[in-house]
């Protein structure tokens, strides 16, 4: 095994809209593993959550999540970290980034300057709340997981919104996510 992974899997959501309880599921520490199973539903629990935001839940509209993912992939060249691929959703976020940091940096850095920039195109106030506290950061340690996780972010989130690159290659035929190109 390598001294340190290939890259993060990295998934975050928007406030207030996947919240313990929600009938989907949700995940928590003890349920963040691939192929166990999710918190299960229960609607007074996430109504229970809900009364509980201090904003309205946050969803990010098209051009919002074109700020979002220009944002990333200008934090990526900024920190000199490896973009291979990202899909921002209207609820969630999730990238799958070569870094030499922690993957709690690399979230916390796109939540923060993606943040700064919504604020700066007018979008929003500073102190709107949009991100959820944390997220799952997955270590990929090898090829096949890491190209796994390119496939599932680009091509298995359901209709295309935002994404880089923006066209996968949809018959399974290698190409060079992000390696160096926007």
């Amino acid at each position: 095994m390598p001294d340190h992974p290939l890259a993060y899997f990295i998934t975050y959501t928007t406030a207030g809209t996947w919240l313990h309880g929600k009938a989907e599921g949700s995940v928590d520490p003890q349920h963040n593993d691939v192929g166990t199973p999710f918190i299960p539903g229960e609607v007074e629990l996430e109504e229970g959550k809900r009364a509980k935001l201090k904003q309205p839940s946050y969803k990010l509209d098209a051009p919002r999540r074109r700020v979002v993912l220009k944002t990333i992939q200008e934090v990526c060249r900024h920190r000199g970290w490896e973009l291979h691929a990202c899909h921002v959703r209207s609820t969630h976020v999730h990238a799958v980034v070569a870094a030499h940091a922690a993957p709690e940096k690399v979230m916390n850095d796109f939540k923060a300057y993606a943040s700064r920039r919504l604020t700066e195109a007018g979008f929003d106030t500073r102190d709107r709340n949009r991100w959820t506290r944390h997220g799952s950061t997955k270590y990929i340690w090898d090829e096949a997981y890491l190209q796994n996780a390119v496939r599932y972010v680009l091509e298995e989130q359901g209709e295309p919104m935002e994404r880089y690159p923006s066209e996968p290659d949809l018959r399974g035929e290698s190409l060079p996510y992000g390696r160096g190109s926007e």
